[in-house]
């Protein structure tokens, strides 16, 4: 069965001493999974493999019970082939080349947000910051960066997240994991 690249996005992992997950033993579960070529980029939650399994969603759950079961706790877990990667880095409305990566972001999605979730964010109110919906996933242009953002805190609101996992990465990691995941 041929097999395909994926990354997958660990939410809020290693972030202040809370929910600590060893990238070594992050890449034992996914080898124990039966996934192969794995590896770990940067130690907030990201890690590239190969799986014969085509459906992302059932790689995330695996992934997230494997997790549960190790460690003790939930993580919410997203596989993105490398396809879709491409394709999502290809599609960003901001100019990337000529931003830094620490004011362009790409929140990953679930599954795709609806308009309605943003119908009472008035966008004009957090200029010059800026965010665009894309396929499962936000664009965010953050001139000052994530940490000042009132953009990113109003968007990481439950009106807009409510039953959607979500986790956001740097431009320059999107980029990294699009190198990786390359097929």
């Amino acid at each position: 069965m041929p097999t395909r690249k994926y990354a997958a996005l660990l939410r809020g992992i290693n972030v202040g001493g809370n929910k600590k997950v060893p990238m070594a033993e992050l890449r034992s579960l996914l080898e124990g999974l039966g996934h192969g070529d794995v590896q770990t980029y940067l130690q907030s939650g990201n890690a590239v493999f190969t799986s014969a399994q085509q459906d992302p969603a059932v790689l995330a759950r695996e992934l997230e019970a494997a997790i549960e079961a190790h460690f003790g706790f939930r993580v919410a877990c997203l596989a993105l082939d490398g396809a879709y990667l491409r394709a999502v880095a290809e599609a960003c409305p901001f100019p990337a080349a000529e931003l830094e990566g620490k004011q362009l972001h790409v929140t990953f999605c679930s599954e795709q947000p609806g308009p309605e979730r943003f119908a009472a964010l008035d966008g004009a109110a957090y200029l010059p910051e800026e965010y665009r919906i894309g396929e499962r996933v936000l664009y965010l242009h953050v001139p000052e960066g994530l940490g000042r953002s009132k953009l990113a805190e109003a968007l990481a609101r439950p009106a807009v997240v409510k039953g959607i996992d979500v986790t956001t990465r740097n431009w320059n990691t999107v980029a990294k994991l699009v190198e990786l995941t390359a097929a």
